[in-house]
């Protein structure tokens, strides 16, 4: 069993990204550009973007945050969507989810200017990728994509299990995995809450995406020896043992599943840095444009 460690890769992949910009600024470009708008003061979400806004320190970027009260209007929300739009020194922008119940997240992000769409939400980036177009791959999915590839890990003619269906993670997964090219070529099954034989998919796949948010959800009996298990789940459970009260959780049983694998993601450690690396590579796409 090898981990695929993201906290290492996600530091090479920066170290990359500051090269990069060193480079744009020594030809005279403007230094790339990050901001976050954030509704509220949710606990996950303020972790989130605060590691977002050290990571951009990191590799010479600038960022900036928006900040707004839970109860915020729509339309306060929008227009500060169109200044980002039309401010030129942003290059890239994201509205971080989720938002309070009486705001529509649909609408927030189709306001977003597709250039500047760094989590890849947009429908314009949404379809772009279906067809293997152009586009910002939604951060997490593009994350895993960059794992595979460095681990070297074979997908060409293998069977990938996704279970979970979101429009942030299964969904643009399983398309990704489809596409020609490396990593892809795979035939992929998506899985979910009524899916009547998962247990049964799960032990035919050489690589299994767990992306449910069920803690622990995926156990040993449900994975086939040799199996790549890439673990996306990030739920906050009650640990009074703890300085914080709480520890990341899963969505797979670690300690029975990683010994059969051939590779698998850790919790914490594995997808998460990989998710903030990609929001820096899609900025620097839109600030190299």
């Amino acid at each position: 069993m090898q981990l695929i460690d993201g906290k290492l890769t996600a530091q090479a992949v920066k170290q990359e990204i500051a090269e990069e910009v060193k480079k744009l600024r020594a030809a005279g470009r403007k230094q790339p550009h990050l901001a976050a708008v954030l509704v509220g003061n949710d606990g996950g979400s303020e972790t989130y973007v605060a590691a977002k806004i050290k990571a951009c320190e990191e590799v010479g970027f600038a960022s900036s945050l928006v900040r707004f009260d839970a109860s915020v209007s729509e339309q306060e929300l929008l227009a500060a969507v169109e200044r980002l739009n039309k401010d030129a020194d942003v290059d890239g922008f994201i509205v971080q989810l989720p938002l309070p119940k009486h705001i529509s997240e649909e609408k927030v992000t189709e306001a977003i200017d597709p250039a500047k769409d760094v989590d890849g939400f947009h429908p314009q980036n949404l379809g772009r990728m279906i067809t293997g177009g152009d586009a910002f791959v939604s951060a997490t999915p593009q994350g895993i994509m960059e794992l595979l590839k460095r681990y070297k890990i074979e997908t060409s003619g293998k069977h990938v299990v996704v279970i979970g269906r979101s429009n942030i993670v299964g969904r643009p997964m399983s398309i990704l995995l489809s596409l020609k090219g490396y990593p892809g070529d795979a035939t992929v099954t998506v899985c979910h809450s009524r899916t009547a034989n998962l247990k049964e998919l799960c032990l035919q796949a050489d690589i299994i995406v767990a992306a449910l948010g069920i803690p622990e959800f995926l156990k040993a009996d449900m994975v086939k020896e040799g199996a790549v298990v890439i673990d996306v789940g990030t739920t906050r459970v009650a640990a009074p043992d703890t300085k914080r009260g709480w520890r990341l959780k899963g969505d797979v049983e670690f300690s029975t599943v990683a010994p059969k694998c051939s590779y698998i993601t850790p919790v914490p450690g594995g997808v998460g840095p990989m998710t903030i690396v990609s929001l820096l590579l899609n900025t620097l796409k839109a600030a190299s444009k």
